[in-house]
Formats: C-alpha cells, sequence, structure tokens
C-alpha cells in the first residue's frame, strides 16, 4: 500500500502542476498548437451548433500541424514534459505490476469511477449549452459549444495517436507496453482517451468560468479520471500523462480561439 499511496501522490502532483502551470499562462501562447494565430477576443468567430463541424475541421489542421509552430520559448514546459513521459515509459512496466494493484475487485471500482466521472465531462457541455439556451445565457451556452467542440477534437486526435502508436494494454504480456503491436487492436492505450476527453472538457470550463473554486474543482476531477484510469489497470502512467497534457492543449486552444463571453467568473 505504500507504493500505491506514493503512485497517487505522484501522479496527482504531476497531473495537477500541468494543469496549474498551464493555467498560469492565461491568455499567453502555449507550445506550437496556440501560436497559431488567434483573433482578439471581440473578433472571434463565435461557434455555433450548426458551424460545429466545420470549427472541428478548421481547429484539426491546426493540430496536427502545430509541432511546425514550436518555438524555443516552448521549452520550458515541453522539455519538463518530455522528461516526464521519459521516465514514466521506462517505469510503465514496474509501476504496473509491482505498484498498483491487480486485485480484481478493486480495479473494477476504480473502471467503474472512472466511467461515471469521464460521463460527467461528456456531459457538462450539453447541460451548459441546455441551460444557456433556455435561460439565455450567453456564457453558459458558448461554453456547452467550447466544450463540445473540444471533446470532439479531442476524440479525432486520440483516435489518430492510437492508430500510430497500437500500444498493448497493460493486461497484455505482463504490462510490458509495447508500442507499436498488431494485437493491440483499434482500442489500443496510448493515449488515455479518458484522460485526453476529460482535460479538454476541463479546460473549456475553466478557461470559462475563472473562479478559482471552478478551476480546482473541474481539475481536481479531471485528475481523478486519469488516477482510476492507471488504478483500474487500463491504462500506464504514460497514457494519462500524454492524454491529459494534449486534452488540456486541445481545449485551451479552442477557448483561446473562439471564447466571447468567458473574461468574467
Amino acid at each position: 500500500m505504500k507504493g500505491l499511496g506514493k503512485l497517487v501522490g505522484v501522479v496527482a502532483v504531476g497531473l495537477m502542476s500541468c494543469g496549474m502551470m498551464f493555467a498560469q499562462t492565461g491568455g499567453g501562447e502555449v507550445a506550437g498548437l496556440t501560436n497559431a494565430p488567434v483573433p482578439q477576443l471581440e473578433s472571434a468567430p463565435e461557434v455555433t451548433l450548426k458551424g460545429l463541424p466545420k470549427a472541428v475541421g478548421v481547429d484539426q489542421k491546426s493540430i496536427w500541424t502545430s509541432p511546425a509552430r514550436i518555438r524555443r520559448k516552448d521549452l520550458v514546459w515541453l522539455a519538463p514534459l518530455a522528461a516526464a513521459t521519459g521516465v514514466a515509459i521506462a517505469t510503465d512496466h514496474y509501476t504496473m505490476s509491482s505498484v498498483v494493484s491487480q486485485n480484481p475487485s478493486f480495479n473494477g471500482d476504480n473502471v467503474n469511477a472512472s466511467n461515471v466521472l469521464i460521463g460527467g465531462f461528456i456531459a457538462a457541455p450539453v447541460a451548459l449549452f441546455g441551460v444557456g439556451q433556455y435561460e439565455h445565457d450567453a456564457k453558459a451556452r458558448e461554453t456547452g459549444l467550447l466544450g463540445g467542440e473540444a471533446l470532439l477534437d479531442s476524440v479525432v486526435v486520440e483516435q489518430g495517436m492510437k492508430l500510430v502508436f497500437w500500444r498493448e494494454r497493460p493486461a497484455l504480456h505482463d504490462a510490458r507496453g509495447w508500442f507499436f503491436q498488431g494485437d493491440a487492436g483499434w482500442d489500443s492505450s496510448f493515449p488515455s482517451s479518458h484522460s485526453m476527453l476529460a482535460w479538454s472538457s476541463a479546460a473549456v470550463i475553466a478557461g470559462e468560468y475563472r473562479s478559482p473554486w471552478v478551476q480546482a474543482s473541474v481539475y481536481t476531477l479531471a485528475t481523478s479520471v486519469s488516477l482510476t484510469r492507471v488504478l483500474g489497470q487500463e491504462h500506464f502512467p504514460t497514457d494519462v500523462l500524454v492524454g491529459s497534457s494534449v486534452g488540456w492543449l486541445i481545449g485551451h486552444y479552442v477557448v483561446r480561439s473562439h471564447r466571447r463571453h468567458g473574461l468574467g467568473r
């Protein structure tokens, strides 16, 4: 149990630190993805329900070409993230085989918890859009639309990455976590889709509602999603680390590109 406690502490602190570090950038640029030209708030293109598919298509172009826009200043956060990813890959097998419990009941409880939590992150944009429509609340409606846009972007990106990396799940081959394996199937391990979806949705909500309580709440819940995927033996720490980071970047990019009503609390 000591090992499990250390794992929870390290992963939680790491993910929350990433979230807080990213949050500190505010409206600043973050890596190649957000180095793309972004309209000022007053002229930002408003996303509509009808125009959502087109917005996602435009996003995908910026997302997949973002590595070409990486600048030297981005190394401030890219270098630590790359180092953390390297350490995580090197220790994934040990973590999943010797630290995380393999008790089926414990694993099942965590998988169920992660599914409930991700359901909340998926439902939140729908609920906010509905509230915005019913109460004529432009900010809530916008948050719902942008949350939906970020979730769709994340689904496309994580599926694309899964088809590139083909990483085996922890349940295969004694949790070796080998990449580029055909037996990984369409539902491969890297990156964690739950983590990417949770952090993209959380980033939109936190970007629209700047209250410290809101930000702390959504990032804590997003961290819980990532942790429970590891504790449920569904993903390696590397999967949730990269999934969470990419998900946050996508959500942040969507907010910066289209937010018109999110400056207040």
